[in-house]
């Protein structure tokens, strides 16, 4: 099995059609799992949307070097997703603060990222999400999307949708920090972490249902 990079093509119907969200995500960079030419998971990760999780981690000196992890979707095989992560880090520019999250709504603990050594700094701040009736199967990042690129998204959507738009408290996610870079980097960016490190947390995981079909196209290695 090896780890190369891979066009966002290449990730995009596994980010639609395997990963929880089914939406698609910033890409800056991704990377695939490969046996026998066979493409078995992908890993992506994106520049933040917003601008206080990028200066939120390590301040403003390194709100530039921020990525996001956003999306991981492999098959259900021992190790697979903890070499395809590790692999892909070490593939990142250096310096690279990387954070990453797991959804508790989902059930995730995140045990992939403590295999992989991140830090974990605890949960989210709470948060709403958006939400309109009679969609609820709609991430809120999908409903979030319709009003994208108006002037005032809140109330665009009241307009929109009238009582059917509503407000969400928003599960809190597990918050994992990993710092990408040489050893005096690192000693930097970790000097520089605004959040406390924790211990990691444990519990029950579940896992989602991941078997969509894909047409994957053959590498040639």
């Amino acid at each position: 099995m090896i780890v190369i990079p891979i066009s966002s093509e290449t990730a995009e119907p596994w980010l639609l059609k395997r990963h929880y969200a089914q939406r698609l995500c910033p890409v800056t960079y991704a990377f695939g799992a490969y046996e026998n030419s066979i493409l078995l998971g992908v890993v992506t990760f994106g520049v933040p949307f917003s601008p206080q999780l990028k200066t939120g981690i390590c301040g403003e000196d390194w709100k530039n070097n921020v990525l996001e992890l956003n999306r991981l979707c492999c098959e259900s095989r021992k190790n697979l997703a903890s070499h395809l992560v590790g692999s892909a880090l070490r593939c990142l520019p250096k310096p690279s603060v990387v954070v990453s999250f797991a959804d508790t709504e989902q059930g995730h603990v995140g045990y992939i990222y403590q295999a992989t050594n991140f830090i974990y700094t605890g949960l989210s701040a709470k948060r709403s999400n958006w939400k309109i009736k009679g969609k609820e199967h709609l991430h809120s990042g999908t409903i979030a999307d319709l009003s994208r690129g108006k002037k005032d998204r809140a109330e665009w959507m009241r307009k929109e949708f009238g009582s059917n738009f509503y407000l969400e408290e928003r599960s809190r996610k597990h918050r994992y920090v990993y710092f990408c870079g040489s050893r005096s980097q690192k000693k930097k960016m970790r000097s520089a972490l605004r959040y406390e490190v924790e211990s990691y947390p444990k519990g029950e995981t579940q896992r989602y249902n991941a078997d969509a079909s894909i047409n994957n196209q053959l590498i040639l290695l």
